[in-house]
């Protein structure tokens, strides 16, 4: 039996693999839940799971837990330092890396350190600390595996194949509801539309990115260290029925593809169970029904955020540290109706050109950087209102 620790379980990854754990209690067992928003939900988790460590975002948390429990014996610790206890549980074999946004960086790398199995969910932790994570993971024999849909149909896609053999990795894209909207009617978008996502269902923070194509761009940063490819051997197309998950060339001509309806179950399984494959709930594929698959190429005129990340990832460094804080910066501001839905790309530009580059020569350097680069995005948001 499998033990896990999940961090960020009331999220739509969390509690995706809670469905997912729940279907085989006889495989899993959960030992550790991390949260950081919605103590009513993770004390039903509590009580349906009976894990022995969870940490909630604050003492006021725990307060609020506490009374929702009520005698349940589990341990409640708070903050990131709770987060990592969560993920370092000495029994705890596989860890759901599942926090959105930077916020899931430390508790991650704590994981690695422990040599942990890390179901990684939170593509921040590959974007802004790639190369230190990948050393991390070789020093401590940590293995990570993808959760992302993208990432795991790439990862099962090279599955049984040589890795020399490779020529290039394609990651598909919906494009996000806004595909067709030219670039004035995008001007004119709501929070409402903007999280309307035609394929997914995610939090609000990752839907913005899908419509923005950011969420894209860092999965192409994020690509690049989970499989040791240089970005010119990564390319993005739209796939509008979001069907083929993404491919892999070979340097035969032959392109292995993963394949399946858009549900989130079925790359958290797999990274669960994995090597083996288990049974679960998503629908079974239906091509006939289908009928029509179509591709095109991402228009980066429309969706600048793209070329941002293809920029970041030439000029390494803290750039994509940079790139990413702004990022959730702008957002949070569109979220907020303080810019407008093209402005999120003007804010993340306009910081990176405002801040120098420098060398990510180790986790407190990527925190600093991640620090300054948030406090410069909120100052752009100002000038772009």
């Amino acid at each position: 039996m499998k033990k896990i620790s999940i961090l960020g379980s009331t999220g739509s990854i969390g509690t995706s693999a809670l469905k997912v754990i729940e279907d085989h209690l006889d495989k899993f067992q959960v030992v550790g839940l991390a949260e950081g928003h919605d103590v009513n939900l993770l004390a039903e988790q509590i009580e349906k799971f009976r894990p022995k460590l969870v940490s909630v975002r604050d003492e006021l948390s725990v307060k609020k837990l506490k009374d929702k429990i009520g005698t349940n014996p589990v341990e409640i610790v708070y903050g990131l330092a709770g987060a990592a206890q969560v993920a370092t549980i000495s029994e705890t074999d596989i860890v759901l890396s599942a926090i959105v946004g930077a916020a899931g960086l430390l508790p991650t790398v704590e994981a690695i350190k422990h040599g942990k199995v890390i179901a990684l969910a939170n593509k921040e932790t590959m974007v802004i600390a790639g190369e230190l994570v990948n050393k991390l993971a070789r020093e401590s024999k940590s293995k990570i595996l993808p959760v992302d849909s993208e990432h795991s149909a790439i990862f099962q896609s090279i599955e049984g194949h040589r890795r020399e053999d490779i020529s290039k990795i394609i990651l598909t894209a919906s494009g996000g509801p806004f595909l067709n909207h030219t670039k004035e009617q995008m001007a004119k978008v709501t929070v409402k539309d903007a999280l309307k996502h035609p394929r997914w269902s995610m939090g609000a923070k990752i839907t913005i990115d899908s419509a923005t194509l950011m969420n894209k761009g860092l999965e192409v940063i994020e690509a690049r260290w989970l499989f040791d490819m240089s970005p010119e051997y990564i390319d993005v197309v739209v796939h509008p029925q979001s069907i083929i998950h993404s491919m892999v060339e070979y340097k035969d001509g032959c392109v292995m593809a993963e394949l399946g309806e858009p549900d989130m179950q079925a790359p958290i399984a797999y990274a669960l169970s994995y090597p083996e494959r288990i049974n679960t709930k998503v629908k079974k594929l239906d091509l006939s029904k289908i009928g029509t698959l179509t591709f095109q190429k991402p228009d980066t005129d429309k969706f600048p955020a793209l070329n941002l990340a293809y920029q970041v990832l030439r000029e390494g460094g803290t750039s994509p540290v940079i790139l990413n804080a702004a990022n959730e910066v702008a957002v949070q501001a569109f979220l907020e109706e303080k810019i407008s839905f093209n402005n999120i790309s003007v804010v993340v530009s306009q910081t990176l050109e405002h801040l120098k580059i420098t060398q990510s020569k180790d986790i407190e350097t990527i925190l600093e950087t991640d620090k300054m680069a948030r406090n410069t995005a909120w100052s752009m948001v100002e000038k772009v209102k």
